[in-house]
């Protein structure tokens, strides 16, 4: 599902270090007892927005200023090697709605059980989210199913060797499902992830896009899902298979750093009329730049992002590039971003400036 507000939540450390991502710069711990604790964490994105021909008369450029994101993160562990994870987001229509729900059972390292609300094994991007990336958009090439920001309601198996170096996910989940949709037989969807990490590792289940010079990385993804009949309507239904590679290097340059990633995505559904899913394929690739000498409080980094989505059937590629530069206070805690992007889908070619804060704790 396309979905540019789909950020997963801040990562919460864990006294066992391996339940959430050791990216996590955030959160307050309140601790219970020995083996019992509540962490508590907020997060918030805004942003002010001018798009070509976007003001309701059609012609001028549109003026808004949005709140894009506002989570409350919530994580405790219940027992030794037994975790809560609860996590909110606040919708476009002011409503709250749960983001996370997750029992998390740890047995040992390569052993790792989680139930209830989450993202499934999927691309970095999705295990990144806005929150964690380089760039202020989700990229809309990322086109995996979800009910919610990315999340599914299901199981999933994950585990590490080397603190990360390896990771596997497997899992089944809801996908699509209900009276009405393609899916009368009520099958699941499943969702596998491998990946690798030749220089630093990368714990947890979750990753960041960029970790600003804190790792060097050199990291390869490969995610599979597939759903019988998860796609197209009760008429006129298909399966849904689809599978993507990505990778990532992050390498010191001195006191700057050099980020490279890209990620190619493929979807199948035989080419059906569905009102989200599409068949055809897409990629992007980026470059960001952080430069290590302090500008007042904070670092410097440009970033440049090109996608390219190919629907079957369609007359027109779609085509976006983004040229934007992040001013780094504290890491994903507290950063500025200024944007422009051009967004040419074959009928309409629309430019777009965005200056966007986030800030979490």
């Amino acid at each position: 599902m396309i979905n540019t507000k789909r950020p997963r939540y801040a990562a919460l450390v864990s006294l066992s270090g391996l339940f959430l991502s050791v990216s996590a710069y955030s959160a307050g711990t309140i601790k219970i007892d020995d083996t019992r604790y509540v962490s508590v964490g907020a997060g918030l994105r805004t942003s002010f927005n001018s798009v070509e021909n976007g003001a309701p008369n059609g012609t001028d450029r549109s003026k808004d200023f949005e709140v894009d994101s506002v989570r409350l993160f919530v994580s405790g562990q219940v027992m030794k090697d037994v975790q809560l994870v609860f996590n909110t987001e606040r919708q476009a229509d002011g409503a709250t709605r749960l983001l996370d729900g997750i029992a998390q059972f740890r047995f040992s390292d390569l052993l790792n059980v989680w139930a209830g609300r989450f993202l499934p094994p999927s691309d970095r991007s999705n295990l990144s989210g806005p929150y964690y990336i380089a760039t202020w958009d989700f990229p809309f090439v990322q086109n995996y199913p979800a009910i919610f920001a990315g999340r599914d309601d299901g199981l999933a198996v994950w585990g590490q060797t080397g603190g990360g170096a390896f990771k596997y996910q497997v899992g089944a989940f809801q996908g699509r499902d209900g009276v009405g949709t393609s899916n009368q037989s009520d099958s699941l969807l499943y969702a596998g992830r491998l990946v690798f990490n030749l220089w630093d590792p990368e714990p947890g289940y979750y990753n960041d896009s960029t970790y600003y010079g804190a790792k060097e990385i050199l990291a390869l993804g490969l995610t599979l899902q597939t759903q019988a009949d998860g796609a197209g309507t009760v008429a006129n239904r298909a399966d849904f298979t689809g599978y993507s590679i990505d990778a990532l290097m992050e390498k010191k340059l001195g006191a700057d750093v050099l980020s490279l990633e890209g990620a190619w995505y493929s979807y199948d559904i035989a080419n059906v009329a569905d009102a989200v899913l599409f068949d055809g394929d897409g990629y992007f690739a980026q470059v960001s730049y952080l430069i290590g000498t302090p500008v007042g409080k904070g670092k410097l980094q440009p970033h440049v992002r090109y996608q390219n989505l190919d629907i079957t059937g369609a007359a027109n590629e779609r085509k976006r590039y983004d040229l934007g530069v992040n001013y780094i206070l504290s890491g994903h805690n507290a950063r500025i971003s200024f944007i422009y992007a051009n967004d040419d889908t074959g009928t309409t070619d629309i430019n777009i400036i965005r200056v966007g804060l986030q800030l979490q704790i």
